[in-house]
């Protein structure tokens, strides 16, 4: 081991210079309530959306569980899909099923083959991310959604590795 003493280098934040307060280019307080408030509205929306992309998922699925050889483009589908999930979850209060979302893309990604394995962790992310709304979990789900998550994540690194 050498005698050099470490140097701890704090960097400056200079987040506040660079967002206005006021004046041209500053975060209007106003615009930004309205706005939240225009998403608020839309969550009896985003349920009729959801829903959407919930059939388009499992159509998705169907075609790759039937689909032969690299399943590449079958796969793609599926991602699309869950990708748009994971977008529009949390905007509209539902962070678990962008959480959800986020790791059957992730799952996706990593996925090199996929055998029949993966095909059933795929349903089973699918079918996690019907019950978040049927039973209509908002946020993280509460102790329940951390479980499911904590399960869906564990199988995923198992298959994966």
């Amino acid at each position: 081991m050498s005698d050099d003493k470490l140097e701890i280098i704090n960097p400056p934040n200079a987040l506040n210079q660079k967002v206005g307060t006021g004046g041209a280019g500053a975060v209007d307080m106003e615009a930004l309530e309205r706005a939240e408030q225009v998403i608020f509205g839309m969550t009896g929306s985003y349920l009729n959306w959801v829903a959407e992309d919930l059939q388009n998922i499992d159509t998705a699925y169907v075609v790759l569980k039937a689909a032969d050889g690299d399943r590449k483009a079958e796969l793609n589908g599926v991602f699309q899909v869950a990708h748009d999930i994971k977008g529009q979850g949390g905007s509209f209060g539902y962070d678990l099923m962008t959480a959800i979302g986020n790791e059957l893309c992730r799952f996706i990604e990593k996925s090199k083959k996929i055998g029949p394995g993966k095909i059933e962790a795929i349903k089973v992310h699918i079918d996690a991310l019907k019950l978040v709304i049927s039973e209509d979990m908002k946020g993280s789900g509460g102790k329940t959604g951390e479980q499911m998550l904590s399960g869906l994540q564990k199988d995923c690194d198992k298959l994966v590795s």
